[in-house]
């Protein structure tokens, strides 16, 4: 809506140009697609429109696309350009993949393979110039093939930025293992949350278990935050019960709450104060004293690169720097339990594959996940998804097993779309 007003005011003196910063960021795939057709009728009436976007999906449907990196142009161009520029080097691994993350792990471990992303039940990795791949038994991968894959624009926006990952997470090897014997570790029975008239959260059931990541989906203003936060003990529900290691969290003592981490896109960080004085203030409220505080400080600003911003105040921080930040906060303790709220909303796409390496490790040390995200294409990173709409879990699978009740050649974003029209259409 707000997307929606902004874009509305710009258009009152009618201009010839337009100019849109970012105007995706924090919005669901039914809006933005709204957003694009609307901009796309105005580019039929002869207005031309700058759109600047860390959503490599929208540069993908732009005529022209200008790549930008430290103030350098990479490309500029037709994006089908980059697009086509990977042919013959992107492949999925499908089949019976036993541990998909540590297939993916194994694979980003050998020097021919720059990129390497889960989609669903298959691995997509991308190879460099010689289009060597991995022998499939070496990656845990035996009973799978590969399968030649239709590359994307951001294959080839990654392979002009030279990104290239190895799957160590420097965070992870720094944790220990986390015990637990809840094979559940986040429990949720008919969860309930009103605000006068309005039913925010409606009836919500749903089971977390250990070391899994669980996708909470749905529209702006479906009721997932609303949902999060009562999990993690910042609302209290009208009815229903929440637990997260076996506590409810509304009536557990402060020890209970060290167990978890947060992270909110909003709200994670304290604007007016340093990079380090952030870390210390989060590792106080964790319980964090004298020498292993001290470590952990050191540790959060050498893993994601933060020394060099230690004494800048995080409101001035690059937004990928920002979210380095909010995260390292967050898991400073070691949670058995992170919730991330948006995590990677408007950061580039290099930062957002450094965030997912971590999670990826963190989970495989025994962490359990939570996260929303709008962003389709991480939606497909996770174990489990409930799909939010109005209040209710319209849906609950796995990412492939979502998309097969739309269609075996759906996108994630189509499956979503659908599905939240189905819901309406079944109300009417």
């Amino acid at each position: 809506m707000k997307q929606k007003l902004g874009l509305a005011s710009a258009l009152i003196k009618k201009p010839k140009l337009l100019l849109l910063d970012e105007p995706g960021v924090g919005v669901d795939p039914i809006s933005r697609k709204e957003l694009w057709s609307m901009v796309e009728n105005l580019t039929k009436e002869n207005i031309t429109v700058l759109w600047s976007t860390a959503y490599l999906d929208e540069a993908e449907l732009c005529d022209e696309v200008i790549l930008l990196n430290e103030g350098e142009i990479l490309f500029f161009g037709n994006p089908n350009i980059l697009k086509d520029s990977m042919k013959d080097r992107v492949f999925n691994i499908v089949g019976n993949i036993k541990d998909k993350r540590e297939t993916l792990r194994l694979a980003l471990g050998y020097d021919f393979i720059n990129d390497a992303l889960i989609l669903g039940n298959d691995v997509k990795v991308i190879t460099n110039e010689t289009k060597q791949l991995p022998p499939l038994e070496d990656i845990e991968a035996k009973d799978c093939l590969y399968k030649q894959a239709i590359s994307t624009f951001e294959d080839g926006f990654m392979n002009i930025l030279k990104a290239k990952f190895n799957g160590i997470s420097k965070l992870a090897q720094q944790m220990k293992f986390i015990e637990d014997s809840n094979e559940n570790v986040i429990e949720v029975k008919n969860l309930t949350k009103q605000f006068g008239t309005f039913i925010a959260t409606d009836n919500v059931s749903f089971n977390i278990k250990k070391g899994q990541i669980f996708g909470l989906l749905g529209p702006n203003g479906a009721g997932k935050s609303t949902t999060f936060k009562m999990l993690c003990g910042l609302l209290k529900p009208s009815s229903g019960e929440a637990k997260v290691l076996g506590y409810n969290f509304m009536n557990s003592s402060i020890q209970a709450r060290w167990k978890i981490g947060y992270m909110s896109q909003k709200f994670s960080l304290y604007a007016d104060i340093s990079v380090l004085e952030n870390l210390k203030f989060y590792a106080g409220i964790y319980g964090l004293q004298g020498l292993r505080k001290k470590e952990k400080i050191a540790n959060m600003l050498e893993i994601f690169d933060l020394e060099k911003f230690k004494n800048t105040q995080a409101k001035d921080l690059p937004l990928g720097y920002k979210q380095r930040l909010s995260l390292a906060c967050a898991i400073m303790h070691d949670p058995a339990v992170l919730f991330l709220d948006e995590p990677t909303s408007g950061v580039d796409p290099i930062t957002r594959r450094e965030f997912w390496n971590h999670i990826y490790a963190m989970v495989q040390k025994g962490m359990t996940i939570m996260v929303t995200t709008h962003f389709m294409q991480e939606a497909e990173y996770c174990d489990e998804i409930a799909l939010i709409y109005k209040g209710k879990a319209i849906a609950m699978a796995t990412p492939h097993e979502l998309i097969l009740k739309v269609s075996p050649t759906a996108t994630m974003q189509e499956a979503f779309i659908e599905l939240i029209k189905r819901s309406d259409d079944a109300k009417n």
